[in-house]
């Protein structure tokens, strides 16, 4: 498998950063992926005098063919394996894999790094990957490194699509998912510091517990941005512009934009996918004096001491500011019927680029007749058996183009005036949905394996409760430049009543919602009229008579 010219440029490129001599030691057959494997291999060693190849035979070979170890020569406990072929999302994984355990230092802070290195316990990981997921390399590249820094470490990243027998019978129904020593460990996305919080409390260790006292320690911010989506970044980029001290605590920097395959949309760029798009925000943050907090979700909000705004967050910790900035977004919207939290990441999904490869050749079901269920059931369409769209409403949503495209396809069926009641499954995984005429009739049993939830987004704002004004549908209520009802706290995008949920206009009001932060403290901070009156009053020199003074009606009515 030959490297496309300019990749294999960029990749000869990187690997000059190499300070190790690596070895790359393969288990192939004479399969048709291995010798794609194995022409890829090929091709990275000969880029590089410190990289070598190797085919393993007998008692070496590893149980997945095909697979590779990328082990730092003289150091076999060095060492990370991939089995499949990493590229799609994953060509990126790759890179950073022959660096690190090249010696080429990784990025993450060196606290995280310590953390790693101070793990105890034998920690085995197994993470399913697909070749079309935007989410799973995060997961993949931070626990490689993890392998990388700690001896008692071990990962191996494996495409679900090479190997459907093993994914199937570990009911592995969505990617990334991730087994820790036999054990499921977690599915979705997870970036570095929460897998290493994770692990550190699975081998009794107090990192949770150093992580909230050290976040109560810190002095209050001028501008505390809660979320790191476009809105988020946005909202601190501006803050950090006025050099005033701003933080910006997130879950997870991109937010709902690491979701999203591509975008084509953004005025000025003509195409870039989510992650990219995720990366750029946080490379811009990094240009600016942000203190950016990490693998946090916010719990509470709530008044505090001397005109303070307090943010409670999930971990025990909390956040103050003198102004604070809601960006926290929106997430899918579930069905909410029997069966379909039970078999969540079990057959039910919200994601067709991550899990499609998942379904090869199966029957599914695409719920939503919008724009992206219509994309969904046309993109899935190529890889499953089977397609039946789902539509609640007697019409499709969808652009015209979308719908005839979707009514073109041979395998895909579209059901309107239909509702969801139930998922069905024997357990382990999704054997089925039920549904029935909206308007009432016989219902009837579906059989399909997997079921594509495509309908809309819910504001991620419950844990706000009654702190400020909540529309009927839970959005944030804002004036035109974010204000909320409660006075220092705005708020923007996604999570607010701003009708069009799109990129572009969160990345807007997360900049009205900061500069117009930026003017409260201008304000709030201001001498009062008749105190300034007053100081202008003694520059110029005393008092004297046939002076005007304009004496607020307070003070009259008190005289």
């Amino acid at each position: 498998m030959a490297l496309d010219p300019n990749l294999a440029t960029q990749l000869t490129a990187y690997l000059e950063n190499l300070r190790e001599p690596i070895e790359l030691v393969a288990t192939l057959d004479d399969g048709a992926k291995s010798i794609e494997l194995d022409e890829l291999l090929v091709e990275i060693a000969g880029m590089s005098e410190l990289i070598t190849r190797r085919v393993v035979e007998g008692a070496e070979r590893d149980e997945r063919v095909p697979s590779f170890a990328i082990t730092r020569t003289g150091a076999p406990e060095v060492s990370v394996r991939f089995a499949g072929i990493p590229m799609g999302h994953e060509f990126t994984s790759l890179v950073l894999a022959l660096l690190q355990v090249g010696g080429h230092p990784s990025k993450a802070s060196q606290d995280v790094l310590d953390q790693i290195r101070g793990l105890t316990g034998v920690h085995k990981f197994e993470t399913f990957f697909s070749l079309s997921c935007q989410n799973c390399p995060d997961v993949v590249q931070a626990l490689n490194l993890m392998s990388v820094l700690n001896p008692d470490i071990e990962h191996v990243a494996i495409d679900g699509a090479v190997f459907p027998d093993e994914a199937d019978a570990r009911g592995v129904m969505a990617v990334p998912t991730v087994f820790h020593n036999g054990e499921n460990f977690g599915s979705g996305r997870m970036e570095l510091p929460e897998i290493v919080a994770k692990v550190d409390e699975l081998s009794g260790g107090d990192a949770a517990e150093r992580a909230a006292q050290e976040l109560n320690a810190r002095e209050p911010y001028e501008v505390l941005v809660v979320g790191g989506g476009p809105a988020g970044a946005s909202a601190a980029i501006y803050a950090a512009r006025k050099g005033i001290r701003t933080g910006i605590v997130a879950d997870r920097v991109g937010g709902q934009v690491l979701d999203t395959m591509s975008i084509e949309n953004l005025v000025s760029v003509p195409h870039t996918e989510g992650p990219k798009l995720a990366a750029d925000l946080e490379r811009h943050m990094s240009d600016y004096d942000i203190d950016l907090v990490r693998s946090q979700q916010a719990a509470g909000l709530s008044e505090g001491r001397d005109g303070l705004t307090m943010v409670d967050l999930a971990g025990g910790a909390a956040l103050s500011g003198k102004t604070v900035v809601l960006a926290t977004g929106a997430r899918w919207r579930t069905m909410g019927v029997p069966g379909e939290e039970e078999y969540r990441n079990k057959g039910v999904t919200f994601c067709p680029h991550c899990d499609g490869p998942l379904f090869k050749g199966k029957d599914i079901a695409v719920i939503g007749g919008g724009n992206s269920g219509v994309e969904a059931a046309i993109d899935l369409a190529g890889i499953v058996g089977h397609v039946t769209l789902i539509e609640f409403l007697d019409e499709m949503r969808a652009d015209e183009v979308l719908q005839r495209k979707v009514h073109s396809l041979p395998n895909v069926d579209v059901r309107l005036g239909t509702k969801t009641t139930e998922v069905i499954g024997d357990g382990g995984k999704v054997t089925g949905i039920a549904i029935e005429p909206r308007d009432g009739g016989q219902g009837e049993q579906l059989d399909v394996e997997g079921v594509f939830v495509q309908i809309g987004l819910l504001p991620n704002t419950e844990w706000l409760g009654d702190a400020v004004e909540l529309s009927e549908r839970g959005e944030v209520v804002i004036d035109g430049v974010g204000r909320t009802n409660l006075p220092g706290v705005f708020a923007a995008g996604d999570c607010t009543i701003e009708p069009y949920k799109q990129i572009v206009t969160a990345l807007g009001a997360g900049s009205t919602a900061s500069l117009s932060a930026f003017d409260h403290l201008i304000r709030s901070s201001a001498p009062s009229e008749e105190a300034a009156m007053a100081a202008t009053k003694v520059a110029d020199g005393p008092i004297e008579a046939g002076d005007q003074i304009d004496v607020p009606d307070s003070v009259g009515a008190n005289a």
